[in-house]
């Protein structure tokens, strides 16, 4: 995720105190290090290092850094792990220029690679290193500067942004592919960020730059050049009306509103970032060649973790074991040994109970990979490597796009396991596109007849059976009802004693299940249940359900991960319809650090 900002003003200033504001602004895109870089009478002032804002600030009294033109990063980690080395801005080779950079370039070590071997002085694993030493290998073989950013557009793959600048220029020079950048246009200054809460203090005049789109900026003016022909694009500015909160949400009511919606968007770049994992090879020949395969987890980690067995086993003939990580020492643990493996999966990569499995699995020679968002965590640093899940700061405290990306890191795997050609993924996150903008209203109805309920089921089968328990966490979180998830076909085995007259039981359906599904619709209709289906458009479905969520055709596995959505966006409808916070939930806290 990451936040850059820039600016360029008419006279030298104070640079320091505006480039903390800002970065104050965007912590909430990174916290793993911050970085800030002055332009003073053609030298280049830079401080960086691991840390927060205001711990970084003091340590190295950027407040009094002066220049022209300046630049701040605030860097949430994904090629290199946390540290001053890796932390931006980054100088070229000889320290004439400086840039930072926000998303991912995922074939970063390919560059790196390139690059010493070109006789560039690559210093740190960071892949907004990289763009700069893309600009600056073209600059060394006499290309202007913006003809040079057009050709290292070509060279950089993945979704970012980058900021740079020469220490004998007086402008600052961007580039857009994927991630957000936006200008802002003062009196005497222009600017730039990922997002608007940076820039929002110092104006309220923005210019919103597109993919493929090269920024220019002076003091008082903005030049946009097509990365394509280079050639030069008109573009009015527009004012900014809303609220610094609101702004820092992009809009939504509330974060985790937010975040839901950023699913489809990571996801393709999680796709990414697993194309160019130098790990991925190893792990995948480990888990085939496991005497049995574990994957351990707590929560909402939990339920991907089931998903991914599921998709293991019916994609890849290949069984894992599922367990909550308390459960694995008294269950598991003692039973372990160096033929084993075992997949931690943690969001935040320090969640105690993963770890306490993880000490307990490394005592007995299991060999340890994990799956965490935090790059540097705890859990990253003590397996033997770590797939990411590159959805940067997820700042509600309901699991969202981590939960569907932990689930697509399965999948990807059981693809790779099974040799099948993960470029056929590439279309999931089209299809969750496709699937929020079909359930909004469909989901929304809904919410608004589940005002005063107070007790429900989520049911599903195979496939859709983590689907179900994830929705339910979900809507007992931040509805405050209560709603239990299980199996289909067990709940005639007593919980059907509950069913009373309008009743409402979610049935999650995949398209391999729908018989299941439907006789226990029947099951529980007949009672007098209302029964409301989430799946694929279907007569047999439609026949027997109550009312139905449609969502896209898909496979079954990819047909799971899309109908968690509609689950995700009715808990939230709900909790706000009664007065809560979804973002904050009581008595619960993002990550537990505590046995």
């Amino acid at each position: 995720m990451c936040g850059i900002f820039g600016i360029v003003k008419k006279e030298e200033d104070n640079l320091g105190e505006i480039l903390i504001g800002a970065a104050e602004r965007l912590t909430y895109r990174g916290y793993d290090s911050v970085g800030m870089a002055t332009i003073l009478d053609g030298v280049i002032d830079l401080r960086k290092d691991v840390g927060k804002v205001d711990t970084v600030a003091e340590k190295y009294n950027v407040a009094e850094m002066r220049g022209q033109r300046g630049i701040t990063q605030l860097r949430w980690a994904t090629f290199g792990a946390p540290s001053q080395v890796n932390s931006q801005p980054h100088l070229d080779s000889d320290g004439s220029m400086v840039g930072a950079h926000n998303g991912n370039v995922v074939n970063n070590i390919e560059l790196r690679q390139q690059f010493i071997a070109e006789g560039l002085t690559v210093r740190s694993e960071n892949d907004g290193e990289s763009c700069v030493h893309a600009v600056e290998r073209y600059m060394k073989k006499g290309y202007e500067i913006i003809d040079a950013m057009r050709l290292a557009y070509g060279d950089l793959k993945g979704d970012y942004a980058f900021v740079l600048t020469p220490a004998d220029d007086d402008k600052l020079y961007a580039l857009k592919k994927g991630s957000g950048l936006v200008v802002g246009i003062g009196d005497d200054f222009t600017c730039i960020s990922s997002d608007l809460p940076s820039i929002l203090p110092l104006t309220r005049e923005v210019l919103r730059p597109q993919d493929g789109e090269i920024i220019i900026l002076s003091h008082n003016s903005v030049e946009v050049r097509s990365v394509s022909d280079g050639s030069f694009i008109e573009r009015d500015p527009e004012t900014i009306t809303e609220s610094m909160d609101a702004v820092q949400k992009g809009g939504y009511p509330h974060f985790m509103l937010k975040e839901i919606h950023e699913q489809p968007q990571v996801a393709r770049e999680l796709h990414h970032l697993l194309d160019d994992s130098p790990e991925l090879d190893e792990i995948v020949d480990q888990m085939r060649n496991a005497r049995n395969l574990y994957l351990v987890a707590c929560g909402t980690s939990y339920h991907a973790s089931l998903a991914g067995s599921v998709s293991l086993a019916q994609l890849a003939g290949r069984a894992a074991i599922p367990v909550l990580a308390p459960q694995f020492m008294p269950q598991y643990a003692p039973t372990v040994n160096h033929e084993d493996v075992g997949i931690f999966v943690s969001q935040s990569g320090e969640t105690k109970d993963v770890l306490n499995a993880l000490e307990a699995a490394q005592e007995k020679g299991m060999t340890p990979y994990g799956i965490a968002n935090v790059i540097g965590s705890t859990l990253t640093q003590y397996t033997n490597s770590c797939l990411p899940l590159g959805c940067g700061y997820e700042i509600s405290v309901p699991a969202t796009k981590t939960f569907t990306n932990q689930v697509y890191n399965f999948i990807y795997l059981a693809y790779k396991l099974a040799g099948k050609d993960t470029n056929a993924l590439k279309s999931v996150p089209e299809l969750m596109e496709a699937t929020l903008e079909m359930v909004a209203d469909q989901v929304a109805d809904l919410a608004s007849t589940l005002d005063d309920v107070q007790d429900m089921y989520t049911l599903g089968y195979g496939a859709t059976l983590p689907i179900a328990l994830e929705g339910a966490l979900k809507l007992k979180e931040i509805t405050y009802a209560h709603c239990e998830g299980m199996l289909s076909t067990e709940f005639k085995h007593g919980p059907l004693s509950a069913v009373t007259e309008n009743y409402p039981i979610i049935f999650v359906a995949g398209p391999n299940d729908i018989p299941l599904i439907i006789s226990g619709i029947n099951e529980v209709t007949t009672r007098g249940a209302r029964a409301i289906v989430i799946g694929p458009d279907d007569e047999r479905l439609r026949a027997n359900a109550t009312e139905m969520i449609v969502i896209p055709d898909a496979p079954e596995e990819i047909n799971a991960l899309l109908a968690v959505l509609p689950l995700q966006l009715l808990s939230y409808h709900m909790s706000v319809a009664r007065g809560y916070d979804p973002d904050f939930p009581r008595n619960l806290s993002k990550t537990l650090t505590v046995d």
